[in-house]
Formats: structure tokens, C-alpha cells, sequence
């Protein structure tokens, strides 16, 4: 039977969930290869997950394999109404039938790979023109090695704001044993600025440079963050504090389901530290109003 919602009564959209159906964890067939390149430790070519020393568990969660039925039992259990998934831009069809069925359980994202240039644009326009659940522009900067304001991903900027819709982005340190300066937030300065229209969606934490990410969305009415890839009781303090004072607004829920279960997710809710107003903002309200979805 579902519970009434993951925290406090509230029905959760969670703004990153990597389910292992066709399509692939990361939604896009180029960024596997890229990452696949990048990647040169033995240890790290042998993972299921790309950052599997961070996330203890992961493989197992995704050995046992995910079904629509499944993940849609698990939702309903952890009381999760919605959850953003990856579309892959080179073969998206299948997700996009999942999301055809349910679409008032699922949205998706679209990957963009900027060094492919405008053959990546029209894949991009080919899956979010027509289709009314792909919600937002996901890149990568780790897996491209040139940070955000590089000229490379004007472009994508410039599609993003023609469909209206947000861009998702990497932030902080990766992960995956890769170079990672290219994702300090600093460099979102600039298209912030060249693009007043843009929305940024920051992923992934920012660390070591949290405060950046604060400071940022002090600046920009536009810049938003997502807690993807950090559990609960590890939530930055600079973001917890910041929600709780101006950024209640600005700071959405995501799971990271397979990275972290949703069993641990709600078991560590209460440790994150928000005050009481900022908990249905966090788990809900922001994410239906930056990706604009039709929820009650």
C-alpha cells in the first residue's frame, strides 16, 4: 500500500532517478563513450555505476535490473509521485514510450553531447519538439572537459532557451576518477549573464565549491540546484542554511535512485536540516514549477 508521501505527508518529484532501461543510465550512447574515454584506472572501467566507490550498494541495486512495474512499486511505496529520467537523443524511442504510458509518474531529460555540434542540436529537437514530458536539457561537463562558458555550448544555450527549457548541468568535483575543474560553478557566470532568459538547473553538489553555488543563485534569478548524488545527512551545509533563509525556492529534491535507495533516502529525510517551510518547496513544489508540470 503507498504511503502517504516520502516526508511529512508529501508526495515527492524526485528530479533524478537513473533507472537501467533501454536507453542506458546516462541517457545518451555518446556520453558513455566519452566517459569510457576519459576513464583510465583499471578499477573504474570494471564499474556498473561510473562512480561506484561513492556509492556503496550501487551495483547490487543495479544487478537485480529494474522494470517499469518495478520502479513504479517502489515509487508508490517511498510515496514519490514523479521522477525525472534521461532520454537518450541517439535511440530515444523507448523512454519515450514509457513516458507516453505514465505520464503523471515520469518527465525526461534530453542529453545534449556540445561537441557534436548542430548534429547534436537536431537530435535534441527531434526528441523534445512533440513531445510534451521532455522537460529539460541535460550536459556534462566532465564528460566534454571544457567548462560551461566555453564556446562550445552557446549553442545549446541558445536551443535551450528557444524550447524553454531548462538546462540540468554537473557541478562540482566528479565523481568518475576524471579531471574536474571544467565543472566549477564559477564558469556558469558568464552564460547566466549572456543568456538573462536561461534556467540552470545545477546537479551533483558543487563541492568543493558549494558556496560558489550559493552565491550564484544569490546573483542569478534563474540558477537552481538539485541535491542528485548526496544522501540526506550529507546534504551541504551552505545549501541547507541557504534554503532555510532566501533559497527556499531554489533547492529541489532528488533521489539518485540506483546511486543511493530509496530505503536510505527517507530513513535520513529528517537529518537533512530544513526548517518546516522549505519541506514541501524542496520535495515538490519547485520542481513542478521550474520543469512545469501538471500536478495537483
Amino acid at each position: 500500500m503507498a504511503e502517504a508521501g516520502l516526508y511529512q505527508g508529501i508526495r515527492a518529484i524526485d528530479c533524478a532517478m537513473q533507472p537501467r532501461w533501454p536507453g542506458g543510465p546516462s541517457g545518451s550512447r555518446s556520453l558513455d563513450r566519452m566517459t569510457d574515454l576519459l576513464i583510465r584506472d583499471p578499477e573504474s572501467r570494471g564499474y556498473r555505476h561510473p562512480a561506484q566507490h561513492f556509492f556503496k550498494g550501487s551495483e547490487d541495486r543495479i544487478a537485480k535490473g529494474d522494470t517499469i512495474e518495478g520502479v513504479l512499486e517502489m515509487m508508490d511505496r517511498f510515496g514519490v509521485e514523479m521522477a525525472l529520467v534521461p532520454v537518450s537523443a541517439d535511440d530515444p524511442e523507448d523512454v519515450l514510450k514509457v513516458l507516453e504510458a505514465h505520464p503523471r509518474r515520469f518527465f525526461g531529460k534530453v542529453h545534449v553531447n556540445p561537441l557534436e555540434g548542430m548534429e547534436g542540436l537536431r537530435k535534441v529537437e527531434a526528441v523534445a519538439r512533440g513531445n510534451p514530458l521532455i522537460k529539460a536539457i541535460n550536459v556534462t561537463p566532465f564528460a566534454v572537459q571544457k567548462p560551461p562558458n566555453d564556446k562550445v555550448y552557446y549553442p545549446v544555450y541558445v536551443k535551450a532557451v528557444e524550447l524553454d527549457l531548462p538546462v540540468t548541468m554537473t557541478v562540482g568535483l566528479p565523481g568518475p576518477r576524471v579531471p574536474g575543474e571544467v565543472q566549477n560553478p564559477i564558469y556558469l557566470d558568464e552564460p547566466l549573464w549572456f543568456f538573462p532568459e536561461l534556467k540552470v538547473v545545477m546537479m551533483h553538489g558543487g563541492e568543493p565549491w558549494e558556496f560558489t553555488c550559493v552565491k550564484l543563485m544569490l546573483k542569478w534569478p534563474n540558477l537552481y540546484y538539485m541535491t542528485s548524488a548526496f544522501a540526506p545527512r550529507h546534504y551541504p551545509k551552505d545549501i541547507v542554511q541557504y534554503a532555510n533563509t532566501r533559497g527556499a525556492d531554489r533547492i529541489m529534491f532528488a533521489g539518485y535512485y540506483p546511486g543511493f535507495s530509496y530505503e536510505r533516502v527517507k530513513a535520513e529525510l529528517p537529518e537533512a536540516g530544513f526548517r518546516e517551510h522549505v519541506w514541501p518547496k524542496f520535495l515538490r513544489e519547485n520542481a513542478a514549477r521550474v520543469f512545469r508540470l501538471a500536478v495537483g
